[in-house]
């Protein structure tokens, strides 16, 4: 993946010194008694839709392309992506330990770290990502920090390991990459955004993306330095929200930037992704998005992270079977 997206973490031990476990597997709790926050999904029919871009500014080397038509049957998807509320639910009821705290540390964007914070590790391509001890889904920057007033936000620094055990308790799933698309599309055909071409129509925000210059100095013209409210902006025409921009998402799908176009039959009908791999795709793009570097906030932009790997400005939405 794009190390200036969000970096991947290598292999190690946890905090504690033993061998990791796959949270995945270790993972036992009760369900919810009632299928949780059922309100929050949206039915959409499926049908048949133009899946990937070849814009000119398009990252072909991500695999965007190349433009097939893609026919998928109906299911469910979450308005919003998962809250820290939400995901504290499910801590509070299971006990559950996420890949962050096995670990002891995780990515956090160095412009959210206070001025006294000790020294960290920096990513060599991507300095502005440094690896912080006690960094959490309930420590998003690091022990200093806390979720005071994000109860409504994105929760982050979540592996894709740790987003299937939230799906499985709630009895849900992550969707594939395919519907993830169609649902970000809101009904447009090959449009960028969920609204259309332009970044900000009628000069009006509509998504959670760096302004200013990146990685020193963001104006926050959209309101937001870093996550916004899951429910900020408009949704989009199946009246979903933030489905670009803010953080990016965990999707079911094994990366690949060949499969687009070796796939053969199983691209084209409810496809599932390529059979293997060692790393998962992820889609939307984030608040620390900006054109000059990472333009991956649009429906069609995708990269792909190690499933053990929570970062600052990823998160998730779960899935359902219709």
């Amino acid at each position: 993946m794009s190390s200036c997206c969000g970096p991947s973490r290598p292999q190690r031990a946890t905090a504690s010194g033993t061998a990791r476990v796959d949270p995945g597997q270790v993972f036992a709790g009760p369900a919810p008694t009632e299928p949780y926050d059922a309100g929050r999904l949206v039915t959409l029919t499926g049908g048949t839709f133009l899946m990937g871009s070849e814009d000119p500014g398009a990252y072909a080397e991500d695999g965007e392309g190349p433009v097939r038509e893609v026919r998928l049957g109906a299911f469910r998807i979450e308005s919003r992506t998962v809250t820290t509320e939400r995901f504290a639910a499910f801590v509070a009821a299971t006990g559950y330990v996420t890949e962050a705290e096995q670990v002891g540390s995780a990515f956090v964007f160095a412009g959210l770290l206070p001025d006294d914070a000790p020294p960290t590790g920096g990513v060599v391509q991507a300095p502005w990502w440094r690896e912080v001890e006690g960094a959490d889904w309930a420590h998003p920057e690091g022990p200093w920090s806390d979720l005071a007033g994000r109860a409504d936000h994105p929760v982050v620094q979540v592996s894709w390991h740790d987003a299937q055990a939230f799906g499985a308790w709630a009895g849900r799933r992550l969707p594939t990459e395919a519907e993830w698309e169609y649902a970000a599309r809101g009904g447009l055909v090959q449009q960028r955004f969920p609204w259309g071409n332009s970044l900000t129509p009628g000069g009006e925000h509509r998504m959670n993306v760096w302004q200013g210059t990146f990685p020193g100095r963001n104006t926050a013209e959209d309101g937001y330095v870093a996550t916004a409210p899951v429910d900020a902006y408009a949704a989009n025409g199946y009246g979903l929200y933030n489905m670009t921009g803010n953080v990016w998402e965990w999707t079911a799908d094994n990366w690949s930037t060949t499969w687009q176009r070796t796939g053969g039959a199983a691209l084209l009908t409810d496809p599932a992704g390529p059979p293997g791999g060692d790393r998962r795709v992820l889609r939307g793009g984030s608040y620390l998005c900006h054109s000059s570097y990472c333009w991956r906030y649009r429906t069609s932009a995708r990269m792909g992270s190690t499933p053990d790997s929570p970062t600052g400005n990823v998160g998730f939405r779960c899935a359902a079977d219709a």
